[in-house]
């Protein structure tokens, strides 16, 4: 049994610093207020707690009205119109602040196409810069803000 036990920790420790490791690709760093939209049942709890150990803050909800450093937005196909989550997002984010559209993988329930995150941005004046595998079961798409002429 305590074979069985040591081995469960190292699954979890080996998930927790999987999700250490994703969660840095996405820019965050100390200090940072990071606000997430999107929140359910099914969203990668793994990266969350990545997110606010990097960060050292909780993540702050779609209420949140001061200024903050980035956006993490949680999106499925059913979730109505991705262009109001962004512009959302917006409204209290610092300039330069990344944002991200994390969607279910293709194949999985909720897939939003690529298309669609791209045509939601440029809707609301971005683009999409990358995107990358981020949680066994979502995709992370960064959305940067237009450069001027284009």
């Amino acid at each position: 049994m305590v074979g069985r036990d040591e081995g469960i920790g190292r699954d979890v420790s080996a998930s927790a610093d999987a999700g250490q490791h994703q969660a840095a690709r996405l820019g965050f760093a100390a200090g940072q207020v990071i606000q997430e939209l999107g929140y359910d049942d099914d969203v990668d709890e793994t990266l969350r707690g990545a997110i606010e150990e990097i960060t050292g803050t909780e993540l702050v909800d779609e209420d949140y009205d001061d200024v903050t450093d980035g956006a993490v937005i949680w999106f499925r196909d059913d979730d109505g119109d991705l262009t109001d989550y962004l512009v959302d997002a917006m409204t209290v984010l610092e300039d330069s602040g990344p944002i991200w559209v994390l969607s279910p993988k293709s194949g999985r329930p909720g897939h939003v196409s690529h298309s669609d995150i791209e045509e939601a941005a440029t809707t609301s004046g971005l683009h999409a810069m990358t995107t990358f595998s981020i949680a066994p079961d979502w995709s992370a798409t960064r959305l940067g803000a237009r450069g001027r002429g284009k």
